[in-house]
């Protein structure tokens, strides 16, 4: 007769699976549990520098940092955009923000950005609203979401005001799985017209 790994017979090792599953069910730890949101990898982090040509410069002499050529648009296509630099090849980055008369020398504020993928993007988003807010002080809602045209993004902050993005890079599939199919409809900080006349 095959033993069962109690030690006891068939019959009292049923019993005592029945029993872990009923716990496990009560407990919610299922296979089909919701898995929590988690932020992602940490993307970039916001800079403000008087002069992005002279501290990209510096940052690559002295730290090892190189632009991003595939962000380019947002360092070249409008004002005020920042120019991406990272020291790991691309897996992190510093956005480096020039000081303008609109954009005074201050103290910066936007905070740390992260990015997840599309799946994550979109189950964090139809979860919306809860218990986070937008900076305006107001609840996160899915119309919150930002089109930066290379990718999409949510600005928000925590209890204490600290400020936080959360990114996802995979912009077509946003696009098609989530902005379109749920009606939302996006900040935009420029016209698009200046991105697919910077692709001409």
């Amino acid at each position: 007769m095959v033993r069962s790994p109690l030690g006891a017979d068939p019959k009292s090792f049923a019993s005592h699976r029945a029993e872990v599953m009923r716990c496990a069910l009560v407990s919610g730890v299922t296979a089909k549990t919701k898995p929590k949101f988690r932020m992602g990898r940490l993307d970039h982090v916001h800079i403000r520098v008087p002069d992005r040509a002279k501290a990209a410069a510096w940052y690559a002499e002295h730290l090892g940092f190189e632009t991003v050529e595939r962000f380019d648009f947002w360092a070249t296509g409008f004002e005020g955009g920042p120019l991406q630099i990272t020291a790991d090849g691309g897996k992190t980055m510093l956005a480096l923000f020039e000081a303008s008369p609109r954009q005074p020398m201050l103290k910066q504020e936007t905070g740390v950005a992260f990015s997840v993928d599309a799946e994550m993007f979109i189950a964090f988003t139809r979860a919306l609203p809860g218990a986070i807010r937008a900076l305006s002080g107001e609840p996160l809602v899915p119309d919150n979401i930002v089109d930066l045209d290379l990718c999409w993004a949510f600005d928000f902050a925590d209890p204490w005001g600290n400020r936080f993005e959360l990114n996802c890079y995979d912009y077509e599939r946003i696009a098609t799985e989530l902005i379109a199919p749920d009606g939302i409809s996006p900040v935009r900080y420029w016209p698009r017209g200046l991105y697919k006349r910077s692709g001409d």
